[in-house]
């Protein structure tokens, strides 16, 4: 089998979003940053060339497949940011109702920019996607 090709790297959090070119979503980024610290408590780390990851959780598939990836996280992407919920967004109909304007992935939030959704509802669903997956897989705090 394949290994996962995002893995935590030693690249700095900071470093990281001090070279997002755009300077909204830069701002963005860095504000996620405290966001994501203030939901979890954690330390940030980098997750493969592009993912700000919070947290730690070891996965087995069905199909025997296993790895590790961030619990949490985000990346501040050319076209819109993106905040990651494992295991995925199944049973948040209330909060994504209440959170703005956004795009859906199976575990993937697409954000053109903060400013276009409630910071407060994103909290509650960065906490209920970490409750969510802490009743499947075992969670390690960064």
């Amino acid at each position: 089998m394949s290994e996962n090709k995002t893995r935590p790297t030693t690249e700095t959090v900071a470093g990281f979003i001090g070279a997002v070119e755009h300077p909204t979503r830069r701002a963005d980024a860095q504000r996620l940053v405290e966001i994501f610290r203030d939901v979890t408590g954690w330390a940030p780390q980098m997750w493969g060339p592009s993912i700000v990851g919070y947290g730690s959780y070891h996965y087995t598939y069905d199909s025997g497949r296993e790895g590790d990836m961030c619990a949490t996280g985000f990346s501040p992407r050319k076209a819109n940011l993106v905040v990651y919920i494992m295991p995925g967004y199944a049973d948040f109909d209330d909060q994504l109702a209440r959170l703005g304007k956004y795009k859906l992935g199976k575990s993937c939030l697409y954000i053109n920019k903060l400013a276009d959704v409630d910071e407060q509802v994103l909290k509650d669903l960065i906490r209920a996607g970490l409750n969510d997956l802490g009743r499947k897989y075992p969670v390690t705090p960064s």
